[in-house]
């Protein structure tokens, strides 16, 4: 009786939040950040649509660095460049911690002087942030709005168009010039300059479970330390999180390629980017003739 008479009393706002349930499920199945060009698609979503929605291959990992200097479709290796803008080893982790994605053979990590940073702000729309019980109307709330107002305004029009949202990632064509660059150190120094090992722990912490899994999973693992503007400083910390990542891969016998200070400050667009069109031609070649001398990676391979 008392159920029922709650259920009586209650019966709308029951019935609101049933059809607010089931309202997000569908929204969920129909999932527009991935099937929609009217809604905006962060990084690894832009990785899957370029690669035909396939969520397996084997990968070369990273952030925006790898973006900008990892030419795919002019490489000899066969990876699938998968940069995220902000990337870091917890968002790997993250990817194969949810089976989001299924690396085949091979995996190439690129690390910058920012993969490993815990403080470092990324992407809240991918898709490992996103606990199981978040509405995905919520999640993407930004994305909804934005889209949702260009509804709005185009229907007071008497018009459903609307701009297909950008689906490629960014590159990283010229160079900026040296005062923004100067600009760009001292905004780095002035945010990152004091960090120590601990403010790293996360990251190298999703590094030793990299590891683990690459070993279990039999995947032929390497490292790459991507480039820096030689031109500038090293970041303060640059050393001991260097000593400290080497240490690990050493331990693991995973290949590594040191590239942080190879290339003339004429190939870089700014500080971490080399640019597209000197740049990245020249490290995707290293990087394939890098990647040929430790041999073929078979299904059998292993870290060691």
């Amino acid at each position: 009786m008392k159920a029922t008479a709650f259920l009586k009393k209650n019966s709308f706002a029951l019935g609101l939040l049933l059809a607010i349930v089931v309202s997000d499920l569908l929204i969920s199945w129909w999932n527009p950040m991935a099937s929609s060009r009217r809604f905006y698609k962060n990084d690894f979503t832009k990785t899957l649509y370029h690669h035909s929605w396939s969520q397996s291959g084997p990968v070369f990992f990273g952030n925006s660095s790898v973006t900008g200097a990892y030419i795919e479709e002019k490489s000899d290796s066969h990876l699938v460049e998968m940069g995220l803008s902000y990337g870091k080893l917890t968002d790997l982790k993250g990817i194969l911690k949810d089976k989001l994605y299924q690396v085949q053979d091979e995996l190439v990590i690129g690390i910058d002087v920012h993969t490993m940073l815990d403080a470092l702000e990324t992407d809240p729309t991918y898709q490992w942030f996103k606990p199981w019980y978040q509405p995905y109307v919520y999640t993407y709330r930004d994305y909804f709005r934005d889209s949702g107002e260009e509804f709005a305004r185009n229907l007071g029009k008497g018009s459903l168009a609307y701009v297909p949202r950008w689906i490629d990632k960014e590159l990283y064509p010229g160079r900026i010039d040296d005062a923004a660059l100067k600009t760009k150190w001292d905004e780095y120094d002035k945010r990152f300059g004091a960090m120590t090992l601990k403010d790293f722990k996360q990251n190298l912490d999703a590094l030793q479970w990299v590891l683990q899994y690459a070993n279990e999973h039999k995947l032929a693992l390497r490292v790459i330390w991507m480039p820096w503007n030689k031109g500038y400083a090293d970041p303060p910390y640059v050393a001991s999180l260097k000593e400290a990542v080497n240490g690990q891969l050493k331990a693991a016998n995973v290949p590594t390629l040191d590239l942080m200070h190879t290339y003339d400050p004429r190939y870089f667009h700014d500080l971490v980017h080399l640019n597209r069109e000197d740049g990245a031609p020249i490290f995707t070649k290293e990087v394939d003739t890098w990647l040929n001398s430790l041999g073929k990676p078979s299904k059998s391979s292993s870290t060691s």
